[in-house]
């Protein structure tokens, strides 16, 4: 039974009928409703923390899901996933993945920037100033493009970055 079906969860239950409803309505092939399942599904195990199932839902999502942009979304979402475990390189990697196939996604610029000045608040905890100034300048970038797609957002991010060197 596809988790989406079990889950007691009542948003996740009325994002599965609202889904299913527009599934029907809506003109698409098995494929792309069988990869909105496995999508769907990840989302939920995401939701509770099960990452191996909700990665091995993603997978299955990327198989059969054609479309560049809801690739992206998945993707993304892969990235969320070893962003939280701790996998900086493997989250960056998939990110960049997400943001080939759709340049519009704030968030992960937000998420590559957050990842970049981690490493470099990691780079001076470890003395290397200038691997440090590095990676603070490339959150900086992802940071300024997080903004532009989304003015008013990231208000601390625009804060950090106005202080640390003012937009162009």
């Amino acid at each position: 039974m596809p988790r989406s079906r079990i889950n007691g969860n009542f948003i996740d239950k009325t994002f599965s009928i609202v889904a299913n409803i527009l599934l029907r309505i809506i003109p698409t092939t098995s494929g792309e409703k069988e990869a909105f399942s496995y999508y769907r599904d990840g989302m939920s195990a995401q939701s509770e923390g099960n990452y191996a199932e909700a990665l091995q839902n993603y997978y299955e999502a990327m198989r059969l899901e054609i479309d560049p942009y809801d690739r992206s979304y998945i993707l993304y979402n892969i990235g969320l996933i070893h962003t939280r475990n701790g996998e900086h390189t493997k989250a960056l990697e998939y990110y960049f993945r997400a943001l080939e196939r759709n340049p519009f996604l704030p968030q992960a610029f937000n998420n590559m920037a957050v990842i970049c000045h981690y490493r470099g608040e990691q780079a001076i905890r470890q003395g290397d100033s200038e691997i440090a100034e590095a990676w603070f300048d490339q959150a900086a970038e992802y940071w300024k493009q997080a903004i532009a797609l989304t003015p008013g957002n990231y208000s601390q991010a625009y804060n950090w970055v106005k202080l640390k060197k003012p937009f162009e």
